[in-house]
C-alpha cells in the first residue's frame, strides 16, 4: 500500500501485479517394475542417465520370433527413452557362447559331420537307426508334457516312414537308391545324434568345436537384428571373454559366505542367502521356489545327474561353477577345471559394466524364474545390497496363431522366415500395436492389422506431399485459418497429448497408435471437406500433422532415414530419397496421359480413354503408384516405385497405342 501511494505521489503509472498460472500436472513415466508387479514412477538414480542391462541369446540355433518379441520390444522401449523422454541410456547386453545347449548341439554336430564322412552302408544306417531308436522310445514314453509328447511322435512317425522304404528294400536284396537312405539320415538326425553323443560325447575335446558353433549363429542373429532395425548395443559381452571376471565373481561370493565347495563344483547357498539380514531369494517369483522342474532347467540337460544334484545341500541351491566333464569345455579355477554357471554369467558381466546397481533389467516373460531370480541373489550377495537392479522389464511370450511357440519343442519360425513374408517395418507396427509386457500372438490376423494400419498412414502422407506438391509463392504458403483449421488444430494438440500420455503409462504404443490413428481420420476428413468446398487445404498445418507423425514413427523405429514425412520409398539398399528421384518422370508421364485424354475426348475416341484408364488403375498401381483424375487436372500420390525402366515402358506403350488407334481410325 505504501508503494502505490510512494509511486502514485509522483504521478507515474506502475505495472500491475502478476500472477503465474496454475498450470496443469504433466504426466510422469509410469514402468510396470516385475519387483512390485505394479506400475512405478520411473526414477534413475544417477540425474538422466540410464543404466540398461538385457539378457541376450544363446547362440546355438538361428535366432526365432520369441527372439524378435524381446529384442524388438525392448529396442522400441529404448528408442522412446531415448528419442522421446531424452534419457541418456547406456545399453549392455550378453551374448551366451558358453552353456550347456551349445555344449551338447555343438557335439551332436561335430558327432553327426563325422558319422556320415564315413560313408556308412544302408544296412549300418538302418542298424544304427533302430538302435538310437531304443532310448527315444522309452524316452517318448516318460515324456508327460503334452506339447513335448506330440512333438516326440510326430519326430517318432517321420523316421518310422522313412525306415520302412529302406527295410522293404534291404530284405527284398533290391538295389538301394541314395536318396532313400539320404532322406532317412535327414528324418532321423535328432535320434542319431542323441545317441551318438551318448556314445562317443565324452571323447570330443577340443575347444575349438564348442566355439565355432555360437560364433557362426551370433554372426546370423546379428544379421537378423540389423535386417529388423534394432539397434546395437552399447556394450557387448560375451561369456567366453569374461571367464576370469567370473571366476573373481564366484570367488567373493564364497568369501561373503553365500557358497560353498562341492566336488570341484560351486553352488550358491538359497538358504544362507535368504536367511541374511536384508537379503531375500526370488523377488520376482517367491512362490516359484521349490519348483524343482523349472531349477532344473535353469541348470541345464548336462548338470543335472543323479551325481550333481547330490552335490548340492538343498535342490533349491543352484551352480555357480561347474567342474567341467568328458566332453565339455574347461577353464582354470580355484576349484579345478570348470565352466560357469547361466546364471553367473550375466551377474558378472553386467557387474563389470554397470558396477553394483543398475535402474533396468530386462529379459523375457519366461526368465524371472529361475534366472533372474538367481541373478539377483547372487548379484546382491556379490555387492552385499538388495538393489542391484532398480526396474525389472519383463516382455510378454509370443504365440504362433495361439498355439505356445518353443525352440525344443520345434515350434518357431526363424526371423528370416518372417522377414520373408513381412517387411520389418509390418513386424514391428504389429509389435507397436500390443502392450510389450502382454502375450503376443503371431498370426495371420496380427499382421494384416499391421499391414492395413501400415496403408492407413502411408495414404495419409502420400496425400499431403501431394498436396505440398502445389505450386505456390513463398507467400502463398501462409493461408488464413478459419474454424475448420483452428478445429483440426486443437485436435491435433489434444492427440499430441493423448500419445504422451499414453508413452507414460508404461510406454503403452497401442494407444498411442490409435491416437495418432485418430488425428490421422480427423485430418483426412478435414480434408475431403475442403476439396468437397473446392477449396485448397491448409498446407501448414497439414504439413505440421505429418511431420510429427513421421517424427513418432522415427521415434518408434518404424522409420528410418531422413526424410521429413512419411514412410521411406524403396527397397532395401535402395536411396531413401527415391521418390523425389522419380517424381520427374512420373510427371512426365501423368502430362503425357492428361494430354492423350483431353485428344481422345475431342475426338470421342474411347478406346484410347480405355487405355488411359489401364494405365491409371492396372499398370501404375503395380508400380506403387496411384494417379487421380479431377475435373480440374490430375493428382499424383506416389507409393514404392519398383524400377523407373517399367516406366518408361508403360508410356512407351500408351503412345504407340495411341499412334495405332489413329492411324486405324485414318
Amino acid at each position: 500500500m505504501s508503494v502505490v501511494f510512494c509511486v502514485a505521489a509522483k504521478g507515474k503509472r506502475v505495472q500491475p501485479p502478476w500472477s503465474p498460472p496454475d498450470g496443469t500436472e504433466i504426466p510422469k513415466l509410469k514402468l510396470y517394475n516385475s519387483l512390485t508387479r505394479t506400475k512405478e514412477l520411473f526414477v534413475p538414480q544417477r540425474g538422466n542417465r540410464v543404466l540398461w542391462y538385457c539378457c541376450g541369446p544363446t547362440v546355438y540355433d538361428a535366432s526365432h520370433m520369441g527372439h524378435a518379441r524381446s529384442y524388438i520390444s525392448f529396442d522400441i522401449l529404448r528408442r522412446i527413452l531415448m528419442n522421446y523422454f531424452k534419457y541418456d541410456v547406456f545399453y549392455c547386453m550378453n551374448i551366451t557362447d558358453i552353456d550347456d545347449k551349445i555344449i551338447k548341439r555343438a557335439r551332436q554336430n561335430h558327432l553327426l559331420v563325422q558319422y556320415r564322412a564315413k560313408k556308412p552302408s544302408a544296412s549300418q544306417i538302418l542298424q544304427d537307426v533302430l538302435t538310437a531308436k531304443q532310448p527315444f522310445q522309452v524316452k517318448l514314453a516318460e515324456t508327460t508334457d503334452p506339447d513335448k509328447k506330440q512333438m516326440l511322435e510326430r519326430l517318432d512317425t517321420a523316421v518310422t516312414t522313412a525306415l520302412t522304404p529302406l527295410q522293404g528294400a534291404i530284405q527284398s536284396k533290391l538295389n538301394l537308391c541314395s536318396r532313400v537312405y539320404t532322406v532317412l539320415l535327414e528324418e532321423a538326425k535328432d535320434l542319431l545324434s542323441d545317441w551318438l553323443d551318448s556314445q562317443f560325447g565324452s571323447q570330443v575335446t577340443e575347444n575349438s568345436i564348442f566355439s565355432l558353433l555360437p560364433k557362426y549363429w551370433e554372426g546370423e542373429y546379428h544379421k537378423d537384428m540389423d535386417a529388423l532395425n534394432v539397434l546395437p548395443a552399447d556394450v557387448l559381452t560375451r561369456v567366453s571373454e569374461y571367464v576370469p571376471e567370473i571366476v573373481e565373481f564366484v570367488k567373493k561370493i564364497l568369501d561373503n559366505g553365500y557358497g560353498y565347495e562341492s566336488n570341484g563344483s560351486v553352488y550358491f547357498d538359497t538358504a544362507k542367502f535368504d536367511a541374511s539380514s536384508g537379503h531375500s531369494y526370488a523377488k520376482l517369483v517367491p512362490e516359484a521356489v521349490g519348483d524343482q522342474k523349472a531349477l532344473q532347467e535353469g541348470e541345464g540337460d548336462l548338470s543335472i545327474s543323479a551325481d550333481r544334484l547330490s552335490e548340492k545341500h538343498s535342490q533349491n541351491d543352484f551352480a555357480l561353477w561347474k567342474a567341467s566333464k568328458p566332453g565339455e569345455p574347461s577353464w582354470e579355477s580355484p576349484w579345478g577345471k570348470g565352466r560357469p554357471g547361466w546364471h553367473i554369467e550375466c551377474s558378472a558381466m553386467a557387474g563389470s559394466i554397470l558396477g553394483e546397481s543398475m535402474d533396468i533389467h530386462g529379459g523375457g516373460f519366461d526368465l524371472r524364474f529361475p534366472h533372474h531370480d538367481n541373478e539377483l541373489a547372487q548379484s546382491e550377495a556379490y555387492f552385499e545390497n538388495n538393489h542391484w537392479v532398480r526396474y525389472f522389464l519383463h516382455t510378454g511370450h509370443l504365440t504362433i496363431a495361439g498355439c505356445k511357440m518353443s525352440k525344443s519343442l520345434k515350434n518357431f519360425i526363424t526371423i528370416k522366415d518372417a522377414l520373408a513374408k513381412h517387411t520389418a517395418r509390418q513386424l514391428r507396427l504389429a509389435f507397436l500395436m500390443h502392450s510389450w509386457k502382454d502375450t503376443l500372438d503371431y498370426s495371420n490376423n496380427t499382421m494384416e492389422s499391421a499391414i492395413q494400419y501400415e496403408k492407413f498412414m502411408s495414404e495419409f502422407f502420400l496425400n499431403v506431399k501431394d498436396i505440398l506438391r502445389t505450386p505456390t509463392d513463398i507467400t502463398g504458403q501462409f493461408e488464413k485459418w478459419e474454424a475448420e483449421e483452428i478445429e483440426l488444430n486443437k485436435s491435433f494438440y489434444e492427440k499430441k497429448e493423448a500419445v504422451h500420455e499414453a508413452l507414460c503409462d508404461n510406454i503403452d504404443t497401442r494407444s498411442a497408435l490409435e491416437e495418432m490413428r485418430a488425428l490421422v481420420s480427423q485430418s483426412n476428413a478435414y480434408v475431403a471437406a475442403r476439396k468437397s468446398a473446392k477449396l485448397l487445404p491448409n498446407r501448414m498445418l497439414l504439413q505440421s500433422i505429418a511431420h510429427y507423425l513421421t517424427d513418432m514413427f522415427k521415434t518408434f523405429g518404424a522409420i528410418e532415414g531422413t526424410e521429413p514425412i512419411g514412410f521411406p520409398v524403396g527397397n532395401n539398399g535402395q536411396s531413401a530419397d527415391l521418390e523425389s528421384t522419380v517424381m520427374p518422370y512420373l510427371n512426365v508421364l501423368s502430362d503425357f496421359r492428361e494430354g492423350v485424354r483431353k485428344i481422345a475426348r475431342e475426338q470421342k475416341v474411347t478406346e484410347v480413354l480405355q487405355l488411359c484408364d489401364v494405365v491409371r488403375d492396372d499398370i501404375l498401381p503395380e508400380l506403387g503408384v496411384r494417379l487421380e483424375d479431377h475435373e480440374e487436372g490430375k493428382e499424383i500420390s506416389k507409393g514404392q516405385t519398383k524400377k523407373l525402366r517399367k516406366l518408361y515402358e508403360a508410356q512407351e506403350k500408351l503412345y504407340n497405342e495411341y499412334l495405332q488407334t489413329n492411324q486405324n481410325g485414318s
